[in-house]
């Protein structure tokens, strides 16, 4: 069986308000081609196939296009709700679009629901926000750590009737991994990762969330987001899985990284802004996404169009001025840009009482308000 894994299209992204459809369009053309060329039996996609839980209308037909693409170059789908993922809308029609070969696994219902390819049998887990499916996970500790433990419990239970591989797909911050700037936190009293030991069961295991391509081990790995979403991506080499297995548990698993195309390269540029419009090294940036730091101790006067003149896509533009005591520099906004959302709504409290500090108390109601939203907003929960 041959499998492609991908995660993390989040179809209809903006970044920095430049809209992505046009290099995520470009990427499902690559995807289609590669099923063609390599023969793929199944496309693997673990969770996060939107960005948000109502997307636009074009974006929903970009992906209704690129599904019958896909099944008609001769492969099936499997795809898994994320945590941007609408759980309800993005399962709507999931028994009706299985005769076509897309396979939707968007609740704690379908855990143990495999998909069978030839001797392979995948189970996708959904995203599973703690909250929202601890109790139909038999009470599981309202952990991550907690439900995906009861879920894969599930998914063993069902596997070992069968002989063939199995291959696990899961939406989730396995511990190990390298996060980027453009993933949403997920964790639940400051703990959101997974034990990569809990996967232990798998052939193959393939993984969503973080969006960077990564192995944490030879059957565990993150095929990373198709499409840089953020400036500490710049390095990143964006790539899919392709994964073959044979007819036999615990046989060998080849897997060959897959290169995505790149519609846009990003630039990462820091220095004196008369240095860096003088210097070629930074001829590559003048065609790509910019972000860019002036180091000049006072910010030169109409800095953005001096420095889009020469890198006209410049999307970001920071000031860190060099030779400076730090009291100088650092502005307030620039003090809670590093800050998690709990620092940073106490830190907020603090500045417009004139420093007076935040009680426990009130941070407490604050830690419980931005949990309450975050659980809110995680895809309309996986049942």
């Amino acid at each position: 069986m041959r499998m492609l894994h991908t995660s993390d299209w989040h179809l209809g992204r903006s970044f920095h308000q430049v809209g992505l459809l046009p290099a995520q369009e470009q990427f499902l053309d690559h995807l289609v081609d590669v099923v063609r060329s390599e023969a793929v039996d199944v496309v693997a996609v673990a969770g996060d196939v939107y960005d948000r839980a109502l997307p636009a209308p074009q974006t929903v037909s970009l992906l209704s296009d690129a599904l019958r693409r896909i099944t008609d170059a001769g492969a099936q789908v499997v795809l898994a709700s994320g945590n941007h993922d609408s759980a309800v809308r993005l399962g709507f029609g999931g028994p009706l679009l299985e005769r076509a070969g897309v396979h939707l696994r968007t609740s704690v219902a379908d855990l143990a629901r495999p998909i069978s390819i030839g001797a392979t049998r995948i189970y996708a887990l959904p995203y599973l926000e703690p909250a929202v499916v601890a109790d139909e996970l038999d009470g599981a500790e309202r952990s991550h750590h907690g439900v995906i433990e009861r879920a894969l419990a599930r998914v063993t239970a069902d596997a070992e009737r069968h002989a063939g591989p199995v291959v696990v797909l899961a939406h989730a911050f396995v511990t190990g991994g390298e996060s980027s700037d453009s993933e949403r936190d997920i964790s639940v009293g400051g703990v959101g990762d997974v034990p990569l030991a809990l996967f232990r069961e798998a052939d193959y295991v393939g993984l969503g969330h973080l969006h960077g391509s990564q192995t944490l081990d030879e059957r565990v790995r993150y095929s990373g987001s198709p499409v840089a979403m953020s400036f500490s991506e710049a390095r990143h080499t964006k790539s899919s899985w392709l994964v073959d297995l044979g007819d036999e548990r615990s046989g060998a698993v080849r897997t060959e990284r897959i290169e995505a195309p790149v519609h846009t390269p990003l630039a990462v540029l820091r220095g004196d802004l008369e240095d860096l419009l003088r210097d070629p090294a930074h001829r590559a940036a003048e065609s790509a996404y910019c972000q860019v730091t002036l180091t000049d101790a006072v910010r030169p006067l109409d800095a953005i169009d001096k420095v889009r003149r020469r890198f006209p896509h410049t999307l970001s533009l920071q000031l860190d001025p060099q030779g400076v005591e730090p009291s100088q520099s650092r502005s307030y906004a620039a003090r809670l840009r590093v800050a998690s959302d709990p620092e940073l709504v106490d830190g907020f409290l603090e500045h417009v009482r004139g420093g007076a500090a935040a009680t426990p108390q009130e941070h407490a109601v604050v830690v419980e308000a931005l949990e309450a939203v975050r659980v809110a907003t995680s895809g309309e929960g996986s049942s």
